[in-house]
């Protein structure tokens, strides 16, 4: 059977700063500088992804409440942002959301009712202009993994969902991979694996162990590695492209989606991209 691959985008955050003089929260260039958001879709697009990210990871009330906006604002104008670089093409535009910045009871002070609400609110606004999937990403708890699905549930499209882990195999809240499935497959959502966390040589076992486990497709979003930071101060990452690519190649032979995290940008997405299409000249390897 032919095992095809999704290109998903690279960065929205980090790559964001590149662009930005004004480094405030990047959901907010939704608003003041949406010109630079639209432009960095344009280039994931350019450079071969297939699913794009809108820039709405972390537009949730507890953020965007010490704004001047409202959550809709943001996020709406994220996904609109989105739906525009994408019009014309056959690129889907995924809704992003992330963990909250307070942890559920009892390992903290938020309950189940206050972040249902929250996500609510979130998702609802994306969903009001017509996402495509909804990507739960970069969750360290899959209690709280399991209240965003409960809500993106309530809704007719594919819901995702990538949790992040350490190097040992286990997410910050230590819960493991099987953890993770026994929580999240019975739900009945579409795709699952891993997202930033670790560089891709490192996160390969973990998402070896999701394809030992089970077979709903796997999504594969790693960084370009831990940041490195020089003695003068300046931060950059540890893989550039090519290292970045020839260490996840190993991975596109089992999953479904392929992109990276924190980091990578348009030339990693196009290095990748041209990588797989060198392998498969019939460009077979993906879906295009």
């Amino acid at each position: 059977m032919l095992h095809t691959l999704t290109l998903l985008d690279g960065a929205i955050g980090t790559s964001l700063w590149e662009k930005a003089e004004d480094k405030v929260p990047v959901w907010r260039y939704n608003i003041e500088n949406p010109a630079i958001v639209t432009e960095l879709h344009n280039e994931y697009i350019a450079a071969g992804a297939k699913i794009i990210l809108a820039n709405t990871f972390g537009a949730n009330a507890g953020a965007v409440e010490h704004s001047p906006y409202t959550v809709h604002e943001v996020v709406s104008n994220g996904v609109r942002l989105a739906k525009e670089a994408a019009k014309g093409t056959d690129v889907k535009v995924a809704l992003s959301i992330g963990p909250l910045s307070v942890l559920l009871e009892p390992y903290g002070d938020l309950t189940e009712e206050e972040a249902t609400a929250i996500y609510e609110e979130q998702i609802g606004a994306g969903m009001s202009e017509g996402a495509d999937i909804i990507m739960l990403q970069t969750f360290m708890d899959v209690a709280m993994m399991a209240v965003a699905v409960a809500v993106a549930k309530k809704y007719s499209v594919p819901v995702f969902c990538m949790m992040t882990f350490e190097k040992a195999g286990k997410t910050m809240m230590g819960q493991s991979v099987q953890d993770v499935l026994d929580v999240l497959v019975p739900m009945g959502i579409d795709a699952i694996g891993l997202n930033c966390s670790l560089g891709p040589d490192l996160a390969i076992p973990i998402m070896e162990e999701f394809h030992e486990k089970t077979d709903l497709p796997l999504l594969f979003k790693p960084n370009a590695g831990k940041p490195v930071t020089d003695a003068n101060g300046t931060v950059t990452t540890a893989y550039d492209a090519n290292t970045f690519v020839n260490d996840i190649l190993p991975a596109a032979s089992f999953v479904s989606y392929i992109g990276g995290c924190c980091g990578t940008n348009p030339s990693y997405i196009q290095c990748l991209h041209d990588k797989l299409e060198s392998m498969n000249p019939s460009s077979n390897s993906f879906l295009s």
